[in-house]
């Protein structure tokens, strides 16, 4: 463990000793109290294999949900794979914004589901709405439909859609729109050597880094029923931008509420 974290802290990792004990724990299959009640316990050769090998590829900066295959967000566990981006704490606060503001009854469009986190977690705490999650990689629509076969209890809320944007639900309302839309610029990729593990196109949006924005707007002005709701996460300094393509596609009471580092993460508006 101690050279394990040393280690992983040399390559980069921000949090080297969480990393260790979460693979040292998935490799061995133990819980991480478990690993200080057997802290003497001598490895077998197997078993330290296995242990260097995961450490071995968080060392190259593969993201830990990659490796061990699961990610916890807000009270879901998910399944996590290069396919999809792994669901970050910040994005629970676009989570908590929806689950506050929607409607009773509420009908929710999760624009680009990935691994289907939003809108699993939406359904999850307001057992009053129905979600639709849309996708447009085939790939990511199967990890966010496996996600959904664990949690049978939320199959009849939760239908998933394959559609580039909101093309498949052309015609339908919606009182709720909400994405985690791409937000990064190419530049971005060289800065965080971390993101190349996961897919671009979930990541970059273009030389602005709003321009999902502004297409997430356009298709919810066209689909929200008159005072519905959109809400979207935004990356850091994108705040005034996002505020004001929402405001050029008629939202009005446009809010930001910020994340647990006190960036302004979400930002809803009311379609007028």
């Amino acid at each position: 463990m101690r050279r394990s974290t040393g280690w992983l802290g040399s390559r980069g990792s921000d949090t080297p000793r969480l990393d260790a004990e979460v693979l040292i724990g998935h490799a061995l299959g133990l819980e991480r109290i478990q690993l200080y009640t057997e802290a003497e316990r001598p490895l077998t050769d197997d078993e330290l294999s296995a242990c260097r090998a995961l450490i071995a590829r968080r060392g190259e900066m593969e993201p830990v949900a990659h490796i061990t295959g699961r990610r916890a967000f807000g009270r879901l566990d998910l399944e996590v794979n290069p396919d999809v981006l792994v669901p970050r704490p910040d994005t629970e606060v676009v989570v908590d914004v929806v689950v506050e503001m929607a409607p009773q009854g509420a009908r929710v469009a999760d624009w680009g589901t990935g691994s289907g986190a939003i809108a699993l977690s939406v359904a999850d705490q307001r057992p009053d709405v129905t979600v639709v999650g849309l996708e447009r990689s085939a790939a990511a629509l199967e990890v966010a439909q496996r996600n959904l076969a664990a949690r049978a209890d939320l199959a009849d809320r939760v239908s998933l859609v394959r559609s580039d944007g909101m093309a498949a639900v052309a015609g339908s309302e919606f009182d709720v729109v909400v994405s985690n839309p791409p937000y990064l610029v190419p530049a971005d990729l060289d800065r965080y050597p971390a993101l190349r593990h996961e897919p671009e196109q979930a990541l970059v949006a273009g030389p602005e880094g709003t321009e999902d924005h502004d297409r997430v707007a356009a298709e919810a002005a066209a689909a929200l029923v008159p005072g519905g709701l959109l809400v979207m996460e935004m990356g850091e300094g994108q705040h005034d931008g996002v505020a004001a393509i929402m405001a050029a596609h008629g939202f009005t009471d446009v809010q930001a509420r910020a994340d647990l580092a006190g960036i302004p993460r979400a930002i809803c508006g009311r379609r007028t």
